[in-house]
């Protein structure tokens, strides 16, 4: 594929990987990008997992038309990027590697070389000179690694943007859905907790003339990039994306989730734009993560269990605090048969979380749902809305 004259996408589709990081469901594959930079000097943006050496060096091979790369850059040092360094590194033994002083001391501890005789180390404003393009350095560290480099092609007007910009889905399998909600899945999940090292890095690049984003997940970004600006933007500052409730809840005999599904039913009936309801235990968890974020107001149901609160809920909110969630109004729904306590529960859990509000209202229910249970409900509705 041409991304443009000089730049070639030489990456590659995962259609055997059932989870992605061990954790996370994708259905669609995943891509491992890479690209070339064709000009005086050659440069190769990055390597792919390491299942895939040989496709990725046979496509490399296609588009050098019997040159050789003059460098390898690498911007992240994750195994499904840097996988197939060496064997690069080995195909082409006149090859410089380039990358942050970071990545040379992880490249020893991953695949026990540091190539300390053919590297060029770089840092936030080097440059790299090919002929008629220039690659400036852009440091992006904690997005979502230490050692993350974003490279900026001035000639073309690329962003080379690391794990930036990235979304769960091989590339030759069409995402019904669109971009934003699997690249919404990937990024409260991989880097969501780093939101203000991403501000810090979209300051960078609001400097820059962007025209296309090269991320090392996902497809060329390469028309409408203030949505994809403005996304991440929304996601990096913990602000609201979209108007609603989210309800997420964990039930044992079905009665907790019965009140949440009247909840949802008077939400819907006094006008609430969109209410999303999870089942914790049945649903993806990071999809219940993603809607936690979307939204700015979430209701959290739990039973009461051996005077805690039940398991799904609980790894639930250790998922949403890791994250740094915030700017949230969160209200309680509990359930105890004789001594209700997992509002009281669920409350702590977020005693260091920033800008949180809690609802006035607490709806607690003994055992099953009744009028005052639903009184409680309306006027828990009342207040989100």
């Amino acid at each position: 594929m041409n991304v443009t004259k000089d730049i070639q996408y030489v990456g590659v589709n995962d259609h055997d990987i059932d989870l992605f990081e061990g954790q996370y469901v994708v259905e669609r594959g995943m891509a491992y990008n890479s690209y070339v930079i064709l000009d005086e000097k050659i440069a190769v943006m990055d390597s792919v997992d390491a299942n895939f050496g040989q496709e990725w060096l046979q496509n490399i091979q296609n588009v050098l038309n019997n040159r050789q790369p003059d460098y390898l850059v690498v911007q992240h040092m994750e195994p499904d990027h840097s996988a197939n360094i060496s064997l690069l590194a080995q195909t082409y033994p006149d090859m410089i590697i380039v990358s942050s002083v970071q990545a040379f001391t992880m490249m020893k501890q991953f695949y026990g070389d540091d190539f300390a005789t053919r590297r060029l180390v770089v840092k936030e404003g080097s440059t790299l000179e090919l002929g008629s393009h220039t690659l400036q350095f852009i440091g992006a560290p904690m997005v979502h690694w230490p050692e993350v480099l974003m490279t900026y092609d001035s000639k073309d007007k690329v962003l080379f943007s690391a794990d930036g910009f990235g979304k769960f889905g091989a590339n030759d399998i069409e995402d019904p859905e669109g971009w934003a909600c699997e690249a919404r899945r990937y990024y409260f999940g991989i880097v969501g907790k780093y939101g203000m090292q991403v501000q810090n890095v979209l300051k960078k690049a609001s400097k820059l003339d962007i025209q296309i984003i090269c991320p090392l997940h996902g497809p060329v970004l390469n028309e409408n990039l203030g949505y994809y600006l403005d996304l991440y933007n929304t996601w990096s500052s913990y602000q609201t994306e979209s108007e609603g409730v989210m309800i997420a809840y964990s039930s044992i005999y079905g009665n907790t989730e019965k009140v949440c599904q009247e909840l949802k039913r008077i939400l819907e009936e006094k006008g609430c734009p969109k209410v999303a309801l999870n089942n914790l235990a049945r649903e993806d968890m990071h999809e219940c993560i993603e809607d936690a974020f979307r939204y700015g107001k979430i209701v959290l149901a739990s039973v009461t269990y051996n005077a805690d609160i039940f398991p799904h809920m609980k790894t639930f909110i250790h998922h949403l605090t890791e994250r740094n969630f915030q700017n949230k109004t969160i209200g309680f729904i509990e359930n105890g048969s004789w001594a209700p306590m997992a509002a009281k529960v669920m409350k702590k859990e977020f005693e260091n979380s920033k800008n949180i509000t809690f609802t006035d209202t607490t709806v607690s229910i003994r055992s099953a749902m009744n009028e005052t249970t639903k009184a409680q409900l309306n006027a828990l509705a009342d207040e989100l809305l």
